[in-house]
């Protein structure tokens, strides 16, 4: 076998075999031991993020496996932030699992596993160079999430979340390999490259591609959790444990991102024209649905489910804006900036379900926005934390959200779609409302539960360091889009 051909794969491959290990060593370790399966998933991902930061450095595009996998910059800036990302739920998630036995019996570290496992199939699904390969890795983090989702096999609302979720993914995948095979049938090619060259040459009959694009964007969009796909995400975000539903709001957005990039821009940017208009369709009834009905929901873990319904269309926003006409000089600013904005609500969203888990505590779960009322009086540390991050999500200055939503108006603007840029900031501006609806609750209501706060050192430390980050990258937002502008120009350019 040729190792050379692997060395693109080296964190895959390691993360594979690393996995496999820990489920391995999880089956005879007691329960009391079990802190043993987590800190070994820390330092799986912490090898994995140092092997993909070196191959982000280098700054080359290597493919492998007849090109069906490639590493390039914003494959490997990506993967990164997806390590932090299940790295600091895993952080989160390990008191709430221990109270509600997640973590408990003779193979009580399958939530680790499945964690692992879902990452691995994010990885190969934000370096697929191929129909065939992207849809390998959706399916492999698709089933693990599946499986998280239903974890908790005494809790009937997680099984009935788990059972729309599997229906409806399912669904979706079906959506997605329907449209694959009809592109597949009309070019002739599995490979993302060879699919651009053939949707550009003119000899394949646009009523082909478009048909199958229709299909794929379809599956696309129930992936990102955009309207009209959205029924599930309220649903599964409510019904699921907390610590599942960070996992699935978390980084599977990144590489949903990932895909979107080698499908639509890498794969068929012939068909800009054709798909743009797609994702403007499901970017406005997006951010119009999603912020209407979050205004509506008493539960907190379901209003910001509708929130990043919202949330993705802004995403989508800096998709649909990156070519116009012909014109593609737009491009690497405009996908960049949806890439920053993705990476940047994961971040944000990672200390929201933080915050909601640390208040939670065995036979109670701090879902109902009721339920933060006085926080203040209870914890001004957590109350200010959970202000800073409603504030980020609400576009708020001088928080991260704010340049973010800003970097994306501008390549909306940038397209001459001025009455688009005003609809979005409308939008938001409505938005706004059950975001500081939070705030209000925390400093000016009086506390309804009067249980001491207890958390984890570590959970604590990462909460803290999560929220000034949020401000950090605000005030200083420079390093991470000029990362996100390069990777995405050299991505582009390879």
């Amino acid at each position: 076998m040729n190792t050379t051909n692997l060395i693109p794969l080296y964190a895959e491959v390691f993360l594979l075999i690393a996995t496999s290990a820990i489920l391995l060593i999880d089956m005879f370790l007691s329960e009391s031991k079990r802190s043993i399966t987590y800190v070994l998933s820390l330092l799986a991902l912490g090898v994995c993020a140092a092997i993909s930061l070196a191959d982000y450095n280098a700054g080359a595009t290597v493919y492998a496996f007849n090109n069906m996998f490639v590493s390039d910059p914003m494959s490997n800036l990506l993967k990164v932030f997806t390590y932090l990302g299940v790295a600091v739920t895993l952080v989160y998630s390990r008191q709430y699992a221990h109270a509600r036995g997640m973590l408990g019996g003779t193979l009580g570290g399958e939530f680790y596993a499945l964690a692992l496992f879902a990452t691995l199939g994010q990885m190969v699904m934000i370096s697929g160079n191929s129909f065939l390969s992207i849809y390998l890795g959706l399916e492999l983090m698709s089933l693990a999430l599946y499986a998280l989702v239903a974890l908790r096999r005494d809790n009937a609302k997680a099984t009935e979340a788990a059972m729309k979720y599997f229906v409806l993914g399912a669904l979706a995948s079906g959506f997605l390999l329907y449209g694959m095979s009809m592109l597949y049938g009309a070019t002739g090619s599995l490979e993302l490259n060879e699919v651009a060259k053939a949707a550009a040459s003119g000899t394949v009959k646009p009523t082909i591609l478009v048909f199958g694009l229709v299909f794929m964007v379809a599956g696309l969009a129930f992936k990102l959790g955009v309207v009209p796909f959205h029924m599930w995400v309220p649903d599964v975000y409510q019904g699921a444990p907390t610590a599942v539903t960070l996992l699935l709001g978390g980084a599977p957005k990144l590489a949903a991102f990932a895909i979107c990039i080698r499908l639509l821009v890498e794969g068929l940017l012939p068909l800009a024209h054709d798909w743009q208009q797609m994702l403007l369709i499901l970017a406005v009834l997006s951010l119009a649905i999603g912020n209407f009905t979050a205004i509506a929901q008493s539960n907190l873990k379901r209003m910001l489910a509708y929130s990043t319904i919202a949330q993705m269309g802004f995403v989508l926003l800096g998709l649909m804006a990156g070519v116009v006409g012909v014109d593609k000089s737009n491009a690497a600013a405009a996908y960049s900036a949806s890439m920053y904005y993705s990476i940047t609500y994961v971040l944000t969203t990672l200390g929201s379900f933080g915050l909601i888990m640390a208040l939670a505590r065995s036979g109670f779960e701090a879902e109902e926005l009721s339920d933060f009322k006085g926080l203040s009086k209870r914890s001004p540390l957590y109350a200010l934390l959970m202000s800073v991050l409603m504030f980020s999500l609400a576009g708020v200055p001088p928080m991260v959200g704010f340049t973010a939503k800003l970097s994306v108006l501008q390549a909306v603007m940038s397209t001459g779609q001025l009455w688009l840029a005003v609809l979005a900031v409308m939008f938001s501006l409505i938005g706004a409302y059950y975001y500081l609806r939070v705030v209000k609750t925390m400093w000016f209501d009086e506390p309804e539960d009067t249980a001491p706060i207890v958390v984890h050192g570590d959970k604590s430390v990462v909460l803290v360091l999560n929220s000034l980050a949020v401000v950090a990258m605000g005030i200083i937002p420079g390093p991470l889009l000029n990362a996100c502008l390069s990777a995405m120009s050299k991505t582009l350019a390879s």
